[in-house]
């Protein structure tokens, strides 16, 4: 399920952000659903072996974007999407917006001037998709030190798709219960590097247009949930190119 929240500023035609802005986004959607929901999330969430999933996405702000310095702004409206197969999720974050009728974000006032409720796409064999959040997925590895290091796979990489499909079914199984035999893969058409900075962590991560193959049921779970790793500061989302 996604829900698509518009935004404009009171009293001014510009929206003004911090160029990094991912845990401000993050802040609002914890903050708009019960206590009990958002500490569960975000604390503990689904688990699959020893890995915890919240399940739920969402996208860069969209709009018409400037950047000065280290701010984004922003003319005229703007739109975020919020994604999540957990219905309960969406149901208490669209009620709790719709009701308070605005948000702060860092330190732009805005008002909610529309939500939509978008319908699922049919996902074909092949499925151009386009994102609305960079994808990113990495590895945990040790150096010769015995040091941790993260390390970010990009799409010319075999990893990239072979890890993307694997977490697909990881996230397709606690949602379903059951694992599907056909993988998914991950062509990229045109990919560009995403450096994102959140609470002092550098991401890497990567925008740009794609080709999903294989299992139409992973890509209806990733629809929802995401695309990759770190969805729930603001990765993995994206929308069907027609």
């Amino acid at each position: 399920m996604r829900v698509c929240f518009e935004f404009e500023g009171f009293g001014s035609t510009h929206v003004s952000l911090p160029l990094h802005y991912n845990y401000l986004v993050q802040g609002i959607v914890y903050g708009s659903v019960s206590s009990e929901l958002a500490g569960f999330l975000h604390d503990e969430g689904f688990m699959h072996g020893k890995r915890a999933f919240k399940l739920f996405t969402f996208s860069r702000i969209i709009g018409r974007p400037q950047i000065r310095d280290d701010r984004i702004f922003f003319e005229g409206p703007v739109k975020l999407y919020v994604g999540s197969p957990i219905e309960r999720f969406i149901k208490e974050l669209t009620t709790a917006l719709i009701q308070k009728g605005e948000i702060t974000l860092g330190d732009a006032n805005l008002a909610i001037s529309g939500v939509d409720v978008p319908k699922c796409p049919e996902f074909a064999g092949e499925t151009h998709i386009r994102t609305l959040s960079p994808i990113s997925i990495y590895s945990t590895l040790y150096t010769s030190q015995g040091k941790k290091k993260t390390y970010y796979y990009s799409p010319k990489e075999e990893e990239f798709s072979n890890l993307i499909s694997e977490n697909a079914q990881k996230k397709h199984i606690i949602i379903h219960g059951e694992r599907v035999k056909e993988r998914l893969e991950v062509e990229p058409v045109r990919a560009k590097e995403s450096i994102v900075f959140y609470r002092g962590t550098v991401i890497k991560a990567w925008s740009g247009e794609y080709v999903l193959k294989g299992s139409r049921e992973l890509m209806r779970t990733v629809y929802e949930t995401g695309l990759g790793s770190k969805n729930p500061q603001g990765f993995g989302m994206f929308e069907v190119v027609e």
